[in-house]
């Protein structure tokens, strides 16, 4: 027999016995207190994938950081658009042809001034008739109290020209009434929006003759969540910022009770000085309210995580080092950090393993520094 055939059989039955032996070493790893072939690293400790029992209990290792509240601004922005305080369109009461209109669309007026003359027509004559009318009516009433207080005059007659001295009265401020509505005036001072009618127009009663609207002061209407209106009050001060670059502050003039039923958000109003008419209706604008400061954390996002039933929190390390849970509320989501409420003012928060330690569980934290702050 060959030479090489018998060097084959001698490995051959060397190979055979090592494997008959039991003693296998894979990647350098022996029997010394390693864990068996197939064990992983769970959150529990070491456990054999084949037979998922507990080899060793030691804690999780964790990152954990130690942070403390802040006095946090609050601040409440939210966007709307501006709108004018008032708005009114001016109708006749009482029909005629437009003699007169002194404004055009655009011009300013102020309270008190005309836009729109009605001829007056025969409306002079009738008031003109109700004087001479209730001044008759006022002397025979004169005379008869004197008669009736000489004993001349019974009470019946009395009586009688008192009622002719109340109609006569009633006719005469009808007729006064009747004159002054041909002069349509402004009640406030604004700027004519819409000029309804013509010269030489007729008009019937409740026919527009123009629209006025108020400059100043505007408003800045908002809808606020119902999160967020009970942490409104009116007279709260709040700044505008309109998207054509104009700024203002304001005052908070008016909160709605009521929801809307489609939005299920609340009407808030901000009043803001508009002298010159800089600030239009109808631009968007951004409200910012400052709120009454409050104690918060602020921390990375990364470290928030869920419970099992959903509620958003942090896992925090207690006095025996063990995770524990720890619901809280977000108050702001920045860039970069969140501000959050309902945690101690100085707490202890796992930064990495968070999501793979239980609550109760014990870990093994390596404390990071101040600077790892976001």
């Amino acid at each position: 027999m060959r030479t090489s055939y018998l060097w084959a059989l001698a490995i051959l039955v060397a190979i055979a016995g090592w494997m008959g032996s039991g003693d296998l070493i894979i990647g350098g790893q022996g029997d010394g207190g390693t864990p068996p072939p197939g064990a992983e690293q769970h959150a529990e400790g070491v456990v054999d994938r084949a037979d998922p029992t507990l080899v060793e209990d030691r804690p999780f290792r964790v990152r954990a950081r130690t942070i403390s509240s802040q006095e946090r601004a609050n601040t409440l922005t939210v966007r709307g658009r501006t709108e004018v305080k008032q708005r009114v369109t001016l109708r006749a009461q009482t029909a005629g042809l437009v003699e007169e209109l002194a404004v055009a669309k655009g011009d300013a007026v102020s309270a008190g001034d005309l836009v729109c003359r009605i001829e007056t027509g025969s409306r002079e004559a009738n008031l003109l008739r109700a004087e001479a009318q209730f001044a008759q009516a006022e002397q025979d009433h004169n005379a008869a109290t004197t008669l009736r207080e000489r004993g001349h005059a019974a009470e019946n007659q009395l009586r009688a020209t008192r009622a002719a001295l109340d109609t006569a009265q009633a006719a005469l401020a009808e007729a006064r009434l009747d004159l002054a509505r041909t002069r349509i005036i402004a009640p406030f001072d604004g700027v004519v929006e819409e000029r309804a009618a013509e010269q030489g127009a007729l008009l019937n009663v409740g026919d527009p003759c123009a629209e006025i609207v108020a400059r100043d002061p505007l408003l800045v209407v908002v809808q606020v969540s119902e999160r967020d209106v009970g942490r409104l009050e009116a007279g709260m001060t709040a700044h505008a910022r309109l998207v054509t670059g104009e700024e203002a502050e304001g005052v908070i003039t008016y909160i709605a009770s009521a929801a809307d039923p489609a939005t299920r958000t609340f009407r808030v109003e901000l009043e803001v000085a508009n002298p010159n008419g800089a600030l239009r209706a109808g631009v968007t604008a951004e409200l910012e309210v400052t709120l009454e400061a409050t104690v918060a954390h602020r921390f990375s996002p990364a470290v928030l995580t869920l419970a099992d039933d959903g509620r958003i929190g942090v896992r925090t390390i207690d006095e025996d080092s063990r995770a524990r849970f720890v619901s809280v509320q977000i108050l702001a989501d920045q860039r970069d950090s969140v501000w959050v409420t309902g945690l101690p003012d100085e707490v202890t928060i796992i930064t990495v393993g968070q999501d793979y330690v239980e609550d109760g569980q014990k870990v093994e934290a390596t404390l990071e520094t101040a600077d790892a702050e976001p």
